[in-house]
């Protein structure tokens, strides 16, 4: 029994929202990424950070490179 995951990967790019246009290879055709950005904190927390969550989603019959995922504004 072959237990492997595939890593064949693909050109993938980001429509909408604040990384709009940007590209990236994945692995596997994901359903979902996720973009973070760092938020500054006003005082230091020691272990603490704080990221904004931006969710985009593969979009409906994105079979050829490069694949297109959409900026869901719902998500989180």
């Amino acid at each position: 029994m072959d237990l492997r995951i595939s890593t064949k990967s693909q050109t993938a790019v980001l429509a909408g929202g604040p990384a709009d246009g940007l590209r990236m290879r994945v692995a596997d055709r994901p359903s979902v990424l996720q973009v973070t950005y760092p938020c500054p904190l006003d005082a230091p927390a020691e272990g603490v950070r704080v990221e904004a969550l931006y969710i985009y989603r593969r979009a409906l019959g994105s079979q050829d490179e490069p694949l297109t995922y959409g900026y869901d504004p719902a998500s989180p």
